[in-house]
């Protein structure tokens, strides 16, 4: 099973050049068997870039979890406080591999769907 997420460009060309290898979200699926995300780079891209496989998802205070995966953030410690205010409990999609598409895809040509918000599931 994968999701389609919305990822700002700028921490999706990280992913793609493997500097970033966690995605923060402060809600995550519900689903356990999520194995590959599909990355839309949102505004101004607005295209599928490309796709991971998750590793796993680590989900803890936003204090220990800028602790544990800070040296690949691909995001400034102000910024990730940022997000996380008033959050109790982070997530961070940890990427095992990756793949960049060759030709960004058009997510309503493709899939037929509107971006999401955050996430939508795929079959």
């Amino acid at each position: 099973m994968k999701v389609l997420l919305s990822i700002k460009p700028e921490f999706a060309v990280k992913i793609f050049n493997g500097s970033k290898k966690f995605e923060f979200r402060r809600v995550i699926f519900k689903r356990t068997d999520i194995k590959k995300v599909v990355v839309y780079a949102s505004s101004p891209v607005k295209k599928i870039i490309g796709e991971f496989e998750i590793d796993s998802i680590l989900s803890d205070e936003p204090y220990n979890l800028w602790s544990e995966t800070q040296e690949y953030a691909g995001i400034t410690k102000k910024r990730f406080f940022e997000y996380f205010s008033n959050k109790n409990m982070g997530h961070a999609i940890k990427v095992k591999s990756y793949q960049a598409y060759d030709t960004p895809l058009c997510i309503q040509k493709s899939l037929g769907v509107s971006p999401p918000q955050s996430f939508i599931y795929l079959d």
